[in-house]
């Protein structure tokens, strides 16, 4: 990418053997770091930030936070700060997509409260164009909040799919029962949806065949899934945003870190909402129910309205520790 929107930049930063380097693409230049930190000694600093990140009775991760932090982005915080960034594409390599960025801590504030956070699976992924005032808004609303093929209930799945029904005045849900595979094919026949919301268990097992979405009675797995997002079969147009909520990906392996979401993104959905781990069933649902919120006001990027999202919970005493927030992750399009 030889330059970025005005108040966008491209964080790419490679963990070579004996360094790491940290590329920055800014409106007006490129520019490059190298830090002295062997693989080895990142890869080892990455999983145990990722380890302790997820124990909600602790704050151990901040230290570490803080460490990744002054690797990853004190090098290029003057450069940000110079060219007026609000958004931060993160393009990350190898063992580094294993982070959530939006929770680095810079000893005041975590990276998301200073700037919306994006993450791209590849760098010839980026969308650079700019933001359309006019937004599609048609919204298909689908979930699981019953117990069924022995994975366990998720209660505020309920009322998340009315509330998101609601806001985004969808004229269609399917829950439980009707969360059907011929169901959800069946209307991305008949019609040209530009949000799509799954609320279900979701697995990532590495491949389109073992990773799956639960439907009722069956598994959309992601060849599947993949045919439906995809340009060809059922779509004149690019599904604008689908969201996994509920969904849990492969822990621990970074080439399955970017899991639901990434496939997604590489099957032609231009942006997918997903999580690193699996979320406390509340907390995804208040969070989620805030991005449609924010989504719906003019001129709000999907970036700043997730951004907001996270913000929001950061901002509640029960849910400032990241292991509820962090997890979010944008991947592909901000706009």
């Amino acid at each position: 990418m030889n330059r970025t929107p005005e108040g966008i930049a491209l964080l790419y930063p490679i963990a070579l053997p004996k360094r790491l380097t940290v590329l920055i693409t800014l409106p007006d230049r490129i520019k490059h770091y190298n830090l002295d930190i062997s693989y080895n000694e990142l890869n080892k600093l990455v999983r145990n930030y990722r380890k302790y990140i997820q124990v909600r009775s602790s704050n151990q991760f901040l230290g570490v936070s803080q460490k990744l932090y002054q690797l990853l982005i004190h090098p290029v915080q003057k450069d940000l700060i110079a060219a007026n960034i609000h958004t931060l594409l993160v393009a990350p390599d190898g063992v580094l997509r294993l982070i959530p960025f939006a929770s680095l801590h810079d000893t005041t504030n975590f990276l998301i409260e200073k700037y919306a956070v994006v993450t791209i699976p590849a760098i010839n992924l980026t969308d650079t164009a700019e933001l359309h005032h006019k937004k599609k808004m048609e919204t298909l609303v689908v979930g699981l909040s019953d117990a069924v093929q022995d994975f366990s209930a998720l209660p505020s799945v309920k009322e998340e799919l009315k509330d998101i029904k609601k806001i985004m005045n969808a004229n269609k849900m399917y829950m439980n029962q009707t969360f059907t595979i011929p169901n959800v094919q069946n209307e991305f026949k008949h019609n040209d949806y530009a949000i799509v919301h799954f609320a279900t268990h979701g697995v990532f097992g590495g491949t389109g065949k073992h990773s799956f979405l639960l439907t009722y009675d069956n598994q959309l797995d992601m060849d599947a899934l993949e045919d439906l997002m995809s340009l060809g079969k059922y779509r004149d147009h690019q599904v604008e945003m689908l969201t996994l909520s509920a969904c849990q990906t492969a822990l621990g392996n970074e080439r399955a870190a970017l899991g639901l979401g990434g496939v997604a993104v590489k099957a032609g959905v231009k942006s997918a909402v997903a999580t690193l781990w699996y979320v406390d069933d509340e907390a995804t649902s208040l969070a989620i129910r805030e991005l449609y919120r924010q989504l719906k006001k003019r001129k709000m990027t999907k970036a700043k309205a997730l951004q907001n999202a996270q913000k929001m919970l950061i901002s509640t005493r029960k849910y400032w520790h990241p292991i509820y927030w962090a997890p979010f992750l944008l991947i592909g399009c901000w706009i």
